[in-house]
């Protein structure tokens, strides 16, 4: 599959140390370099964080608890003993946990607490002290353990790399020697500086970084995020549900846009053919939307679902090359480089006057 991946026309690798061991995504890096030789491929690797991940804790009996609407809910942050506490539904209550540990204080009655993928809503009533609160749910959903938890517009006091983050980054992706890092949940440059030196520090210089844009406050520090960076992922799944899902598509031109200028490069993922999980071919939905991701200015698009688990993997990356082909037909590409030379601080410096200049005399 992984030599079908790249004739198709794959020319990124993403490891998701959100799942498996250092030691199976180590079998398959040297496969995945092993093609690479035998097909004279220069195509890259790269490592995705896993990131200040905030779960649901376990349920007694391992057995999922149904939330009705309207009812009462208490939430504890049980932080690093998520793994180990176990929520329950009685004829008194039910109480479930989270394993962000700063949860009370960060949130305010009003905010709503959005779990697994955004399908389970809850309201924050009242916090009762520094470990529980007192929410009230906003439909009816069955809630399993482990499940994803996103806070819409509340700065998340979590390093950007945790114990695990900082393992997988120095003793796999520099010890490795992997050409990209996507670093999770990036909030601010300080955070893009704290990775730099991680990196640095397990002999990783030459690793780039690409920050993943997924929350509220990644957008606020934006540019400053740029400045620091080698590249920026439009990661639209979190993002969709830490912002109001119909300020995306904004926020993505934005991000785009603002890369184009600063010449950083820019990915846009998430959900870009995912009917292609199932079935041979996109949407026609789909299809534009990774043809006007390019129409924005976008370097690379990225599959997800579509190529790890999907039945179509090579097709879904020939379809999307061949999407992102025709579409760069459709770019003007003088009023793009007008735009940029036209947004660029002035005065420019020596080298960009020198790269301008060829640039304008190639038209």
């Amino acid at each position: 599959t992984l030599g079908q991946l790249v004739d198709a026309g794959m020319n990124i690798a993403r490891f998701n140390f959100s799942h498996g061991s250092h030691e199976a995504h180590l079998e398959v890096l040297e496969r995945y370099r092993k093609v690479l030789k035998d097909k004279n491929s220069n195509a890259a690797c790269l490592l995705d964080t896993k990131g200040p991940e905030i779960r649901t804790a376990m349920l007694q009996g391992h057995t999922n608890i149904k939330l009705e609407k309207n009812q009462d809910i208490i939430i504890e942050a049980v932080g690093d003993k998520y793994t180990e506490f176990e929520g329950y539904k009685n004829e008194n209550e039910t109480r479930i946990g989270l394993s962000y540990a700063k949860l009370c204080s960060s949130v305010k009655p009003g905010n709503r607490i959005l779990i697994a993928d955004g399908s389970i809503v809850v309201e924050v009533v009242e916090i009762l002290n520094d470990r529980e609160l007192k929410g009230k749910v906003l439909n009816d959903k069955e809630l399993g353990e482990r499940k994803n938890c996103n806070l819409p517009g509340v700065k998340v006091d979590i390093p950007v790399l945790t114990e695990k983050d900082i393992d997988d980054v120095q003793n796999f992706c520099a010890k490795h020697k992997m050409d990209y890092i996507a670093a999770s949940f990036v909030q601010t440059a300080d955070d893009v500086k704290l990775i730099r030196k991680t990196l640095d520090d397990a002999g990783g210089q030459g690793t780039k970084i690409i920050c993943k844009i997924e929350n509220e406050a990644g957008l606020v520090h934006i540019d400053d995020i740029i400045r620091e960076t080698d590249g920026i992922m439009v990661a639209r799944g979190d993002l969709g549900m830490e912002i109001p899902s119909e300020k995306v598509a904004l926020a993505q031109k934005m991000i785009i846009t603002k890369c184009n200028i600063a010449g950083k490069f820019v990915v846009t993922a998430t959900q870009m053919l995912e009917s292609m999980v199932k079935n041979p071919l996109p949407t026609r939905a789909e299809m534009t939307d990774v043809a006007n991701a390019v129409f924005d200015g976008t370097d690379a698009v990225m599959l997800s679902g579509e190529t790890a688990n999907g039945a179509f993997p090579d097709a879904a990356v020939r379809i999307m090359g061949a999407i992102a082909k025709n579409a760069e037909v459709g770019i003007n590409k003088l009023d793009v480089y007008n735009f940029i030379r036209n947004w660029t601080a002035k005065p420019m410096s020596f080298r960009e006057t020198l790269t301008s200049s060829a640039i304008q005399a190639s038209f």
